[in-house]
């Protein structure tokens, strides 16, 4: 009775592990972060992970084939997207358990901030505070096409690489806060550190475009089929 059933449950548990398998490569996982900001193509996702287009397109094709990520083509280019909001929330959930079970993790960011407390993000719930009393800008610092594909209400777009040369067009009189992918992007910790070097009151934000959505708040900009 036991070896008939042996089958059917070998091949369930072959099929759990298609997922993660997929998620095997830290590369794959750097992808999947940068793919729960929107659609992106192949050339995009490999200028925001530094990998070569050809390594880029392998992983997408090993996510692909384990059904998180779909692709679309607009000859010449291929946009890839996540494949609902169930892999996001799974994203979400798999950094957490890393945070919680390795303590590794908060070490490497730790060691990224250099032992700067005043680089500790500030929550949610300070933010949506002090943007109802009018105290700050917020600042998104992802490149523009992740900014386009949806960012969080009322924030402008000014990508890192173009703030030293963009300072002068800060409103001014306001604290800054800027955000980019989430809390283990560092993009949102380079622009603290620019504009505090110009002499402009900055924080960043540990929450991103996905960490928003889970939460239920708004995002703008978000076209009609992201997420569904």
């Amino acid at each position: 009775m036991i070896d008939s059933y042996a089958a059917p449950v070998d091949e369930l548990f072959n099929q759990f592990a298609r997922i993660t398998g997929a998620l095997s490569a830290p590369a794959r996982l750097k992808l999947l972060d940068n793919l729960a900001q929107g659609e992106q193509s192949v050339e995009q996702l490999a200028a925001a992970t530094g990998l070569s287009l050809a390594n880029t397109s392998r992983h997408l094709r090993v996510l692909a084939e384990a059904r998180l990520v779909t692709a679309r083509k607009v000859p010449p280019y291929v946009f890839y997207r996540l494949a609902g909001q169930t892999v996001a929330r799974f994203w979400l959930s798999l950094r957490e358990l890393a945070r919680e079970r390795l303590a590794e993790v908060d070490r490497a960011m730790v060691a990224y901030l250099e032992g700067d407390p005043t680089l500790i993000a500030i929550s949610r719930d300070e933010l949506l505070e002090r943007l109802d009393r009018g105290e700050v800008v917020l600042l998104d610092v992802r490149p523009l096409p992740e900014y386009r594909a949806g960012h969080l209400p009322g924030a402008i777009s000014i990508p890192l690489e173009e703030l030293g040369q963009r300072l002068a067009g800060l409103p001014r009189g306001r604290d800054v806060v800027a955000y980019c992918r989430g809390p283990y992007c560092f993009l949102s910790v380079d622009a603290v550190r620019m504009l505090r070097s110009k002499g402009i009151p900055a924080v960043r934000l540990g929450d991103g475009v996905p960490e928003w959505q889970a939460a239920g708040l708004p995002i703008e900009g978000v076209p009609a089929e992201v997420g569904s």
